[in-house]
């Protein structure tokens, strides 16, 4: 399954306005089923976004870090799960700020988590 981003305001306000919450330990993913409405969506598979507030940190570099860390830990996670290919989400990933300093693997079993429930949702 292939990764993509979710882009334009519009699209991230539905998914955040509309979507179903999931909270982990990490990170809090919001969800809608489908594909997005922009014109670059034309195949199934995760769209993915990131929202990460200044209330969050101060700092934009530490900000940027948790999402980094959070988008990765979905591209290898879905990548070694091999999911199949019919699956078309809209995820908007918001880091928490335990993101930023816990261990990586910690981040991948919240990914886990997450895919787990969706797919036998």
């Amino acid at each position: 399954m292939r990764l993509y981003r979710l882009r334009g305001r519009k699209v991230c306000e539905r998914v955040l306005g509309k979507g179903t919450i999931w909270k982990g330990k990490t990170m809090l993913v919001r969800y809608l089923p489908g594909l997005p409405r922009h014109s670059a969506a034309r195949s199934s598979g995760l769209y993915v976004g990131t929202l990460a507030s200044a209330r969050l940190h101060s700092s934009a570099v530490k900000r940027n870090r948790m999402r980094r860390r959070c988008r990765e830990a979905f591209r290898i996670v879905v990548r070694e799960l091999g999911e199949p290919s019919a699956l078309s989400l809209q995820l908007l990933l918001i880091p928490r700020s335990s993101s930023l300093k816990c261990p990586f693997p910690e981040i991948q079993e919240d990914v886990r988590n997450f895919l787990s429930t969706i797919t036998y949702a």
